[in-house]
């Protein structure tokens, strides 16, 4: 995997290993993806049954919850490293597809609380939402690849 500029400079990585943001992005993310598994089956098992509708919905809004806390810290931890709460150079369009997913959550919650979309139009929607989320942590966990990489090669990663 070849990458033609790091995603860290010196200081930049320094301040990444100081900062506590950088640990509790490591504990959300897989916390947030576990609720996101736990919530993905509930959402099917309804669609496919028609049952658990409540259950569903509790756990979509609590990975919306998780969702809105992971990208609050996660824009700290960005002005730390970065200098910039949003679209640092490295990390840029991570953060623009992360827009996309919080605005699927949010559409969710906007419908949910006004009621105008059927509980099955809800599920479909927390799926479309879901689906954006997982590719935003792929795009999340490749780019940690690419940093594990540089550092083991000596780049400053």
């Amino acid at each position: 995997m070849k990458t033609s500029k790091p995603l860290y400079n010196p200081e930049q990585r320094a301040r990444r290993d100081a900062t506590i943001w950088t640990l509790v992005q490591g504990i959300l993310a897989p916390i947030q993806f576990l609720v996101c598994l736990v919530s993905l089956c509930l959402v099917l098992r309804y669609l496919v049954t028609g049952n658990g509708y409540e259950l569903a919905t509790i756990s979509v809004v609590i990975k919306t919850v998780f969702l809105y806390l992971i990208m609050l810290t996660g824009s700290i931890w960005e002005k730390v490293v970065f200098g910039k709460y949003l679209f640092a150079e490295s990390f840029f369009w991570e953060d623009v597809f992360s827009m996309l997913v919080i605005f699927l959550h949010t559409l969710y919650l906007y419908f949910l609380i006004l009621g105008d979309m059927g509980q099955r139009g809800l599920m479909y929607l927390a799926l479309a939402a879901y689906a954006s989320y997982f590719i935003n942590a792929g795009q999340f966990i490749y780019k940690l690849r690419i940093a594990r990489l540089q550092m083991n090669k000596g780049v400053a990663a």
